[in-house]
């Protein structure tokens, strides 16, 4: 038997949870210690994790704390930790925090309420006495009988809710002397959503340490905080981080939550979903689409997980662990390329946090306020760029790190980040902003005068490929020292145009902006239109980047460097990723190559290889530039330069 990794140490992972209900009957009568063997055996992941208590409020193991499921017949987490145990395997446990159905029907006390005075009948009240009556007691139970290594806390922050409950409101009037707002139209809502965000901060803090006091080496997660949906400095003692992203739009929304997390400073994973739902039906996902969506973390540097629902009797299907055998072994073919992986910085694209928590109408759930910022992030992909995506207390510090600096369409920045962002571009730097709000902070120095406030328009832009549109607030400029750099227009036929996109140069560098919502837009449409105008502004604003590939918008790079130095260059193909709800398999994913790649290396590298194929590559290198053609990209792989450090 060998010891389990700490998560901060591990890498492959695969989830199970049931969010076990009232109406389960035979839970656990399948489950065998035979089965779950050959999981581990034949997959042989660093962890598992498995069902505890789900949304609906019912543990899946006989609990003395709460309230069991009806329906359990066998103790399948006894069993499972049996074997995880014998093979030297971490088990964790899926729980749901904030949302817990049961538990407020049976104490309606400990219920968030509505804004009318109603209970809300999923959210309880992190202002009540749930988290210290249930929470809190019955994972110490589950932890002390089954020897538990970790915790994986399901719909905390993303479940939390604006709180009308006696004692939330009484500490706001106790706070503020004011009675509370009852929607966003309102005057201090900003004050009252804040409000909320720091109780949530004291719950999360209250139970994480209650938990770690009580067991100090168990490794805790809370679902999706301090990711994009709550883009916050941690201050809460967190072991790991860690969220499980859309089944449907997987690669898209990886995409965004790989880059932030890698840039937090803590351990992390992203977890998939096997599967697809349509309605309450479950359509597996072939090896292949799993890939893909592992290769969008991997190419981070993050861990990857995976998630399965087990029958409801326990039982794992043979099929679930051939696919997870094979999604597994391309995972660790990867690992050495990949774990540990540094970003060689290249773009960094703001997440304006302030902005994002201002539009947002949850506790700590961005939804639909991502728009903007995934479009900046696909088009920039799309064309090629290695991006990192930062808030504003990330990057503030690192901005001379980065040759160029990508701000989305956004209305609030700190007067001190506004600043430093000037100093940056003043000392050399390249700043590019999408969008008309965040172009009017820098109008002057952008060298143009705004003409009147933005309006709602639908702007044509032309690209090789034919016109497209982009409907949404544009800004109209005159340009005062501002060069143009792209054109819209009023119809589909390219005459009478205005000014789409300017660039002006400041002190030692350049600054530019395309004044509409390019960004938005092509989150929308992916219309090679919108994603003309950003290559247009970017190639003036950033005229000799790092990295050139020659490859299609589908394939995306990524320049990090490797735990033992060397340079890589990771390259990712999404053709055919599933980005539809009415196209729920990728069965396929076709070859791509080859791929011309130039790389600014400031040494002559040793050797250049393509891993982890093995293979030698035929390179040059001159005048700090290295070129190579890699022959064949299937799913994922890496240019590795040994040498150059």
């Amino acid at each position: 038997m060998s010891k389990p990794l700490r998560r901060s140490e591990a890498f492959f992972g695969l989830h199970f949870d049931l969010h076990a209900n009232e109406s389960d009957e035979a839970l656990g009568a399948e489950a065998s210690a035979e089965n779950f063997r050959e999981l581990i055996e034949r997959v042989r992941p660093d962890w598992v994790q498995w069902d505890c208590k789900g949304h609906p409020g019912y543990a899946s193991y006989p609990t003395e704390v709460g309230w069991s499921a009806p329906g359990i017949e066998r103790d399948a987490l006894r069993i499972l930790r049996d074997v995880t145990r014998e093979l030297g395997v971490a088990l964790l446990l899926h729980y749901s925090g904030v949302i817990d159905e049961k538990a407020i029907r049976e104490h309606p006390e400990w219920a968030a309420r509505n804004a009318d005075g109603s209970i809300n009948e999923r959210a309880t009240s992190t202002f009540g006495d749930y988290v210290d009556e249930l929470m809190i007691p019955q994972l110490r139970e589950v932890v002390e009988q089954y020897d538990i290594d970790g915790l994986w806390i399901d719909g905390d922050c993303w479940g939390a809710v604006p709180d009308y409950s006696p004692r939330a409101v009484e500490q706001w009037r106790e706070e503020t002397g004011l009675e509370p707002p009852t929607g966003p139209e309102d005057e201090n809502w900003h004050e009252w959503m804040d409000f909320h965000r720091e109780q949530f901060l004291r719950y999360l803090r209250h139970w994480v340490d209650a938990l770690h006091q009580f067991r100090p080496e168990l490794d805790i997660t809370s679902n999706w905080m301090y990711s994009t949906y709550a883009p916050l400095r941690p201050t809460v003692d967190l072991d790991y981080l860690s969220g499980d992203f859309s089944p449907a739009g997987s690669c898209d929304r990886a995409r965004l939550e790989a880059r932030y997390f890698a840039s937090v400073g803590r351990p992390w994973d992203l977890m998939a979903w096997g599967f697809n739902r349509e309605w309450d039906a479950r359509l597996h996902k072939p090896a292949v689409q799993l890939k893909q969506e592992a290769g969008v973390v991997l190419s981070q540097g993050g861990a990857f997980q995976y998630y399965y629902q087990p029958t409801r009797t326990g039982h794992i299907p043979r099929k679930f662990i051939e696919t997870a055998e094979e999604v597994a072994s391309f995972c660790r073919e990867r690992q050495a390329l990949c774990e540990g992986s540094t970003s060689v910085p290249q773009v960094a694209l703001l997440l304006p946090v302030d902005d994002f928590m201002r539009r947002s109408d949850r506790v700590f759930h961005t939804g639909a306020v991502r728009e903007d910022l995934e479009g900046c992030l696909h088009a920039l992909l799309e064309l090629h760029y290695s991006v990192d995506v930062l808030a504003e207390w990330m990057l503030q510090d690192r901005l001379e790190q980065f040759p160029m600096v990508v701000v989305p369409d956004t209305e609030h920045l700190a007067e001190d980040f506004v600043e430093a962002l000037l100093d940056y571009v003043r000392g050399g730097g390249s700043l590019m902003l999408l969008g008309a709000r965040s172009g009017r902070i820098f109008a002057q120095e952008l060298g143009v005068r705004l003409d009147g406030p933005p309006k709602e328009e639908i702007a044509h832009l032309s690209s090789p490929l034919g016109m497209g549109a982009v409907q949404g607030e544009w800004q109209t400029v005159t340009q005062v020292s501002a060069d143009e750099v792209a054109l819209r227009f009023p119809t589909y036929e390219p005459r009478h145009g205005v000014p789409a996109a300017t660039v002006a140069e400041l002190g030692e560098g350049l600054i530019g902006a395309a004044w509409g919502p390019v960004g938005a837009g092509y989150r929308r449409s992916h219309h090679p239109a919108a994603r003309s105008l950003v290559q247009d502004l970017a190639e003036r604003v950033l005229p000799v980047p790092a990295l050139r590939i020659d490859a299609p918008p589908t394939v995306e790079a990524a320049l990090r460097r490797s735990a033992d130095g060397n340079l890589t260059l990771h390259l990712l193909n999404l053709t055919g990723a599933q980005r539809a709800d009415d196209h729920l398999a990728v069965e396929t994913v076709p070859q791509i190559g080859p791929i011309a790649v130039r790389l600014r290396v400031s040494e002559k590298p040793m050797s250049v290889t393509w891993e982890p194929a093995a293979q030698d590559l035929e390179w040059s290198w001159a005048d700090g530039v290295l070129t190579t053609r890699v022959p064949s990209l299937h799913i994922h792989g890496v240019v590795v330069v040994e040498g150059e450090k």
